[in-house]
This record gives C-alpha cells, structure tokens and sequence, in this order.
C-alpha cells in the first residue's frame, strides 16, 4: 500500500508553505463555521471546503514550475512578517543566557552574558559607553 503511494506521488508537487498556510487557513474557517450558525456560517463552511480543494489540487499537481512559483510569491509577501516572528523566535531563545540591551546612541542591539553584574558596554557601532547590569 505504502508503494503504491509513493508511486502515486512521483512527479507530483506535494506540500510546502503555501499548502500548509492554505490548509490552515481551511480548518480555521471550518471551525469558525461551527460556532456561528447562520448564513455567515455556511460561507465560512463553503470557503474552508474550497480551500482544501484547492490545498489538494495543488499537492496532487504535476505542474511544478507553476505551484513553485506559486509558493515563492507567497513566501515574498510574507518574508517581513517571518523576518518579525523569527527574530522575536531567537530573541526568546536567548533571554536565558543573555540580555540585549540597545545603545542609547546609535540603538544598536548588543548581547551581554546574564550574570556578570554591573558592567560598562562599549558599544561596536558608535563606541558609546553605558553602565547596565547584567
């Protein structure tokens, strides 16, 4: 059974962001459409419903110079938003071990190891110096 896909799918596009956005996308309008009980509702419904048709008809398709170019216009459009969430993503990551502390100057980011006490940063853009502690 697992061949038969694999042959099934040979040649074809498959998923990637676009796809995932899209299905996404689809289930939450689906959801929305079971919480809200009117006409409103049904159209949440119908548009969820077109975009899984939509979401597998993309998958399903042999044309992979159209649905890469398809996914590369969507990851343009939204390369600023993912720019945001993946820098906020590491500053997270690194709050543990790390403060980042802005020049009051040139705001600047710098990253100052936790732990170290009251310290004088020199700044490596402008070379202002300030006290913060760490």
């Amino acid at each position: 059974m697992r061949e038969k896909f694999i042959k099934f799918m040979e040649g074809r596009y498959g998923v990637d962001a676009f796809a995932r956005f899209t299905m996404g996308v689809a289930f939450v309008m689906i959801i929305l459409s079971m919480f809200i009980r009117n006409r409103v509702g049904a159209a949440f419904d119908t548009i969820g419903l077109l975009a899984i048709l939509y979401t597998y008809y993309r998958m399903l398709s042999r044309d992979i110079q159209k649905r890469y170019a398809e996914n590369q216009k969507y990851l343009s459009i939204t390369s600023g938003i993912r720019q945001k969430f993946n820098r906020e993503k590491n500053i997270m990551q690194q709050r543990k071990e790390y403060h980042i502390y802005s020049c009051p100057n040139c705001k600047q980011k710098i990253r100052i190891p936790r732990g170290k006490g009251k310290i004088e940063i020199d700044c490596p853009k402008c070379h202002t110096k300030f006290i913060k502690k760490s």
